[in-house]
């Protein structure tokens, strides 16, 4: 704890380690509700194409991404949106495959989105709505270049249409629509420039003792992301302590510098193949000294390790938590059918959204 970095980032990385648990536990409470279930049946309306069903669920894990973070819509949308798929008797692979990658390029567009984001935003000292006002485009798109591509690999399995499923009514009423409430209400919070942490921990507490009137037994100890917030922590100490012995410099002779459209994409891409490597989290950890204190290069790191990560199944703790929920219902992720999707989708996903960051930046 004598260690000047140690403490330095024990500072920096608590609040978005309490937001982490706390965000965690509120979608998980609103899970129990029924919330998550809800938003995918009433994606499946009356019954229809499957090619619009699955439109419906990128939207669906677009926007649970954006308000949430991207590891809610790994962790919690990823089974109901598969078991939604084996009700109605589609193929779930194109459901899960669009779950996870909108979870990666949806997180671009408020700091609460990744943590990646949250680290930016500590760093630059940006209100929410200013990281936003900068990162409109690019997110828009990544999200767009996401649909495209996938739409055109799964073209073949998106064939066909389905039969309507009548949706399960929410066994609390009361808890249900607070928890919807509460779901709506954390973006808007966030904009307005509450701290993530404070909108965490109110919004699990209200839910928490919500629960504690109308469902006790199911609070439970097991609802807090201990090995999440484990690991993320652990993170940050391997990274701290690797730039400690020269991480830096090697990284700044292969990231380069400047801030034209060539170093920002090849910072990105920089990003984008180290999170492929080692994850993301360290990926941004490492890199963030070599892009300095421009807000150009900063936030096309940012493009690098967001959008990025979807070539191995590392890359990303969201990646790893959506292939275990697939495991959990049967489905079994091939590494290679799935980096085969990141290897064309990753370098057109890097030059597009770097490209809409330089077009918006302040060159």
């Amino acid at each position: 704890m004598h260690e000047p970095w140690v403490w330095a980032t024990l500072t920096r990385v608590t609040p978005i380690l309490i937001f982490l648990a706390s965000i965690t536990v509120a979608a998980e409470l609103a899970d129990q509700a029924g919330v998550f279930e809800a938003a995918a049946g009433l994606a499946a309306g009356r019954g229809g194409s499957v090619r619009r069903l699955w439109l419906l669920v990128v939207a669906l894990a677009s926007v649970t991404t954006i308000l949430l973070s991207l590891d809610t819509t790994a962790v919690l949308l990823t089974p109901v949106v598969l078991a939604l798929a084996g009700r109605l008797g589609v193929r779930p692979w194109p459901f899960a495959l669009a779950t996870v990658w909108l979870a990666n390029t949806a997180s671009l567009l408020l700091p609460v989105s990744n943590l990646t984001n949250l680290l930016l935003v500590g760093r630059l000292h940006w209100s929410a709505a200013h990281y936003a006002g900068r990162m409109w485009l690019p997110a828009l798109t990544a999200m767009a270049i996401s649909v495209a591509l996938l739409v055109l690999f799964l073209r073949r399995e998106l064939r066909g249409r389905y039969a309507p499923m009548d949706s399960p009514a929410p066994t609390d009423p009361v808890l249900f629509r607070l928890s919807a409430g509460v779901c709506l209400a954390v973006g808007p919070l966030f904009v307005v420039g509450v701290a993530p942490w404070i909108v965490g921990v109110c919004a699990a507490t209200l839910l928490g003792l919500a629960f504690a009137v109308r469902q006790p037994k199911t609070l439970k100890w097991g609802l807090l992301p201990w090995r999440l917030v484990a690991v993320t922590l652990a993170l940050f100490g391997v990274v701290g302590l690797l730039q400690q012995h020269g991480l830096t410099d090697w990284l700044q002779h292969l990231a380069g510098g400047g801030t034209g459209l060539g170093s920002l994409v090849k910072l990105s891409a920089t990003g984008a193949g180290t999170s492929n490597l080692i994850n993301n989290l360290p990926a941004y950890l490492s890199l963030e000294p070599v892009a300095g204190s421009s807000p150009d290069r900063l936030l096309a790191l940012l493009v690098g390790t967001n959008v990025g990560p979807l070539i191995t199944l590392w890359a990303s703790l969201a990646t790893l938590l959506w292939r275990d929920r697939c495991r959990g219902r049967g489905l079994e992720i091939r590494a290679m059918r799935f980096a085969v999707v990141g290897v064309i989708g990753v370098p057109l996903l890097v030059v597009g959204t770097t490209t809409a960051v330089w077009l918006t930046g302040t060159h």
